[in-house]
């Protein structure tokens, strides 16, 4: 099986590709009809939270992320 690949777009949302599912905070699972990607909102402006719809585009969201190494647990 293929990992889940997840990317922090630079000034926009995390992208999540593969096979997930994406549960609230009560535990019930959202229906992604199908979807093996989706983009999930990182600026907090979004009308369909925790999806993106676009809205780090109009209110000029910044956040530029590069990889590194964490600490050990």
């Amino acid at each position: 099986m293929e990992a889940t690949k997840i990317t922090v777009s630079k000034n926009g949302p995390l992208r999540i590709e593969g096979d997930f599912v994406i549960l609230d905070a009560e535990g019930a699972t959202f229906d992604l009809a199908g979807r093996k990607a989706i983009a999930l909102c990182r600026c907090g402006h979004s009308e369909n939270k925790p999806f993106c719809d676009g809205s780090h585009k109009r209110v000029g969201f910044q956040s530029e992320v590069k990889a590194r190494a964490l600490p050990p647990a």
